[in-house]
């Protein structure tokens, strides 16, 4: 089972990945599959898709001198605890069973936003609002935009994986009920581990030397624990909301397609798709999920504005829609 998809070279068939092969056919007759191709990944102008008056130059601020210290103090964190061992203790912690994708806790998407009420981003320089917000103001940029509708779920989705503050505490950076609480693990960008951080593409480079990693000849290297151009989905990214979010996702069998998947996967990881770090263990494919990131990234950036008015109650009804046609009504696993 193949469907078609757009790339800078033209269009070309992909295989479906093996939980979305059975449920797929009943997307075609509403032209979702249609809509994969149709969805340009020309970049829009960046003044189509804002909703306030900013400079692209004034977003993503990152210094020591005008950096808020509740950010500072984040990446510092990050920098310092984010290793191998972390990961793979994380996605122990955090695993879905294989078999029946039982997780810890079921609850329904509109459930799951009313827990991340109160969650504001510890990481983020440019928005204190609820996340719930920042979701919809990035959903209905994509919706306004005249992308598909699973481009439009993706948006609503991508950062709900925070919602992992909920199993989580201030010793693992996941302490979501306290806004001055350690969320290294939770949001931020983040970066491949087990090889070397690359100095000229994360922010507060000063921190990399903080990391047990980098003093372990196993990790510290170009390569680290990697072989060359293994590929994307053969990293392992510093553990947060991403990788927790696309793998609650593959658990629930929902129906947004691979594009959408990696975009939430891949999202905040602005070494790889802003400034073109790890290309000797990316490989050609990774290239493609890399212009659908950046087109996604647009929107997840440059709809924050606390400005931009967003009527819950009003849309809500739309999103259940999509919601349920993408698979992910009723209890989900978390």
């Amino acid at each position: 089972f193949f469907f078609f998809s757009l790339t800078q070279k033209g269009l070309h068939c992909i295989p479906l990945q093996s939980h979305l092969k059975s449920q797929m056919a009943s997307l075609i007759a509403n032209n979702d599959v249609v809509d994969l191709a149709a969805t340009k990944l020309a970049h829009l102008k960046t003044n189509e898709i804002k909703t306030n008056d900013k400079d692209d130059e004034d977003f993503r601020t990152y210094d020591q001198e005008t950096t808020p210290a509740r950010v500072i103090e984040h990446y510092r964190l990050m920098r310092s605890k984010q290793t191998v061992t972390f990961y793979d203790r994380m996605a122990e912690k955090y695993r879905f069973d294989p078999g029946t994708g039982e997780g810890r806790r079921q609850m329904t998407i509109e459930e799951a936003f009313a827990e991340l009420e109160s969650y504001v981003d510890a990481s983020d320089p440019d928005l204190d609002l609820p996340n719930k917000i920042h979701l919809l103001q990035t959903a209905e940029g994509i919706r306004k935009a005249g992308h598909p509708e699973w481009l439009q779920l993706t948006g609503l989705l991508h950062d709900m994986g925070k919602i992992m503050f909920l199993w989580g505490n201030g010793e693992d950076g996941q302490d979501g009920y306290d806004p001055k609480g350690h969320q290294w693990a939770l949001g931020g960008d983040t970066f491949v581990v087990g090889c070397q951080i690359p100095s000229d593409a994360v922010v507060f480079p000063e921190f990399n030397e903080l990391n047990p990693d980098m003093h372990d000849e196993k990790f510290n290297s170009k390569f680290g624990c990697y072989k060359a151009n293994c590929g994307l989905d053969n990293l392992k990214m510093a553990w947060g909301h991403d990788e927790y979010m696309y793998r609650m996702l593959v658990a629930n069998k929902c129906l947004i397609p691979k594009e959408g998947l990696d975009m939430i996967r891949y999202h905040s990881c602005y070494p790889w798709h802003d400034k073109g770090a790890y290309k000797h263990l990316t490989t050609a494919e990774d290239e493609e999920t890399l212009e659908w990131v950046k087109l996604f990234n647009q929107f997840d950036l440059y709809t924050k504005d606390e400005d931009n008015v967003i009527e819950v109650d009003e849309l809500w009804g739309y999103y259940v829609g999509l919601i349920e046609k993408y698979g992910l009504g009723g209890k989900l696993w978390w």
